[in-house]
């Protein structure tokens, strides 16, 4: 098993790695979540239009 981040093999029978999986790391586990704040990575999907629920779009827009 290696490190999505760095590619780095694991070492899974280490205590102080376990708290990590799957990153070898809490730098590896810190990059990964900012990649997903950042919107670097996505999940996509198809979206069904009669699916939508219109009321969950109604936005409040505050005047200036």
């Amino acid at each position: 098993m290696t490190c999505p981040i760095c590619k780095k093999p694991l070492e899974v029978e280490s205590p102080d790695s376990k708290s990590f999986l799957p990153f070898c790391s809490d730098r590896c586990r810190k990059v990964d979540f900012h990649r997903w704040w950042d919107g670097k990575y996505a999940i996509v999907e198809e979206l069904d239009p009669d699916a939508i629920n219109p009321d969950a779009l109604d936005l409040e827009i505050e005047p200036e």
